[in-house]
């Protein structure tokens, strides 16, 4: 994987996460890093997901895949919010 893959991958889990919170209903209180983490998890969950259903390339935009990645996104920002949100008990 080259650098130049990296840096994708980070830039299109900013985007991802970002549209995932809009999405979201509510205020998720998670720091920018986790938003980014989230993005690039629904990005690969979301591109295997297209390949598994057999729709991860089509003509024009791929808004199918898409979707899905931004879907993953939600759930895992719903995740990492309330992971983030508990409070400790010690």
């Amino acid at each position: 994987m080259s650098l130049l893959n990296i840096i994708w991958i980070i830039i299109g889990g900013a985007i991802i996460g970002v549209l995932a919170r809009l999405v979201m209903p509510g205020k998720q209180n998670i720091p920018w890093w986790a938003t980014i983490g989230a993005g690039i998890v629904g990005m690969l969950v979301g591109d295997l997901l297209a390949r598994l259903l057999h729709v991860e390339t089509t003509k024009g935009i791929d808004w199918i895949r898409h979707i899905l990645q931004v879907v993953v996104a939600v759930v895992a920002v719903g995740g990492v919010a309330a992971l983030m949100g508990r409070k400790s008990s010690v």
